[in-house]
């Protein structure tokens, strides 16, 4: 007998199992990975709070020693938060507003410039390179941060800056008060 105009058999027989099973895998998958989420963020804030909560205790603790032994009390008695003195505030220091690291051969490269400053208002940009300070010799970060914190809080100050085009340039700067 000679094959005959019937149906023709289904080159692939089994593509509607195969459709199944993607979307079993795709939903399996995607459950999977919302749990992992949240419970991975609820980890992460529960570890959070316990390490914030136990060096809260310790400085309280340290807070309440310190407390004892500056009103003359025995080191091993307690004295309640009343009794402390309050800190005295910390002397005003002359910022420029910049983040800088030690460049490559001297000086301090500024590596970002806070926009309500007084390095943006200067003119510092990202990537310059202070090499002095007023007449103090910039070798390292340190050293700028030395020399700004020596001078007075609204007092100009000249910089000598490398720019990353390779030009340098004097700026007059008003180094301010650390709030």
């Amino acid at each position: 007998m000679t094959p005959g105009p019937g149906p023709a058999p289904d080159p692939r027989p089994h593509a509607a199992r195969r459709r199944g099973r993607r979307l079993t895998t795709l939903l399996l998958g995607l459950f999977a990975g919302v749990v992992l989420v949240l419970t991975g963020v609820g980890l992460g804030t529960v570890g959070a709070t316990v390490i914030g909560m136990s060096e809260l205790a310790e400085l309280q603790h340290q807070a309440a020693a310190h407390g004892a032994l500056a009103a003359g009390a025995p080191t091993g008695t307690r004295t309640g938060p009343a009794h402390t003195a309050p800190p005295a505030p910390a002397p005003a220091r002359a910022t420029l507003g910049v983040e800088a690291v030690d460049a490559y051969k001297a000086g301090a490269k500024i590596i970002a410039v806070h926009v309500p400053g007084p390095g943006y208002t200067a003119g510092l940009v990202r990537g310059d390179v202070v090499l002095w300070c007023g007449r103090t010799r910039v070798e390292t970060a340190a050293d700028l941060a030395r020399a700004v914190a020596a001078t007075d809080p609204g007092k100009k100050v000249t910089l000598t800056v490398r720019h990353r085009s390779g030009g340098y340039q004097q700026l007059a700067v008003v180094p301010g008060v650390v709030t």
